[in-house]
């Protein structure tokens, strides 16, 4: 018999030999580790040109029965085919709410506020910010998820040393409509607006575009820095399938359907043209992302490293 054999045939019962202590360790618990759930980071940041552009996620939650919401125009076969080509489900819907931080390295500017002062300032704080560091406070349109974190529950400022910029058409329509959360969120700040026309300037390399439809006065912004630039699209579209694929189909909040989906239908050929990126208040977490044409609608495309670079 060979050397060689030999060593084979002891290694062989050598491993035999110290299965059962393996087959031991490998059963035994040695700490347990709690279930956790999906969890996911509340910001995410990213470079344009020179700026530091922050997507903060200030709240999430599951919407039943999205067909009473999107499409409204089209009936259930056509909304399940679609959702079905897109491998989404028909019986709920995942919102996310996602302000912007833009640091133009001489202004810290917020692009909406959330939900409530509560969720977007522990988002503000997990991107290694305060709220009293910001110092511009911009509302696209003033329904009550973009609105709801200008003031804590005891009506005190959230943003205690800011000034606040939104569209005039916006800001007189709601003033003029009685609102409630309107009334009671933005009104008390009146004297401290600046009110801005279609190209108003809130800061340098920072742009209003007009995107009327889903408001009166609902703006996008267009940031710019060096050769780069990204559309902070706010609610133009409120989903990468039911509106950015199809957005000739109405939507419940948009408050005047036609002219919003013509609304859309231009910014998204505009930015599938000159590839731009936009952030979406209500895409996929963390809301970055591209579009691209496809058939008579258009594919949103996720961001994966182009702005990191």
């Amino acid at each position: 018999m060979s050397n060689t054999r030999l060593l084979t045939r002891r290694a062989a019962l050598a491993g035999a030999a110290a299965m059962p202590l393996a087959g031991g360790l490998a059963g035994t618990v040695f700490a347990g580790a709690p279930m956790s759930g999906v969890q996911v980071a509340p910001f995410r940041r990213l470079k344009v040109g020179e700026f530091d552009v922050t997507t903060l996620l200030a709240g999430t939650r599951a919407v039943p029965d999205p067909h009473t919401i999107f499409g409204l125009n089209v009936d259930a076969e056509t909304f399940a085919e679609a959702s079905q080509d897109a491998n989404i489900p028909t019986d709920q819907a995942q919102f996310f709410f996602t302000p912007t931080i833009v640091n133009t390295g001489s202004e810290l500017v917020l692009f909406d506020t959330g939900l409530s002062a509560e969720g977007t300032r522990a988002a503000i704080e997990a991107a290694g910010y305060t709220t009293d560091q910001v110092d511009v406070v911009v509302l696209t349109h003033m329904h009550g998820d973009h609105i709801g974190g200008m003031t804590h529950e005891d009506g005190t400022p959230t943003y205690s040393n800011a000034r606040y910029v939104t569209g005039q058409a916006e800001y007189d329509h709601w003033a003029a409509a009685g609102n409630e959360g309107f009334d009671a969120k933005v009104k008390p700040f009146a004297e401290q607006f600046t009110f801005l026309e279609d190209e108003g300037e809130v800061a340098g390399g920072l742009t209003a575009i007009a995107a009327f439809g889903h408001t009166p006065g609902h703006c996008c912004y267009r940031v710019e820095s060096g050769d780069q630039q990204l559309v902070i699209g706010a609610d133009f579209a409120n989903h990468y399938v039911w509106s950015v694929a199809h957005p000739d189909w109405e939507v419940k909040f948009d408050m005047d359907k036609a002219r919003a989906a013509e609304t859309r239908r231009r910014l998204l050929d505009m930015m599938a043209t000159d590839k731009l990126p936009f952030i979406g208040y209500h895409m996929p977490w963390p809301g970055v992302g591209y579009v691209e044409t496809s058939g008579d609608g258009f594919a949103y495309v996720p961001h994966s490293y182009q702005l990191m670079l």
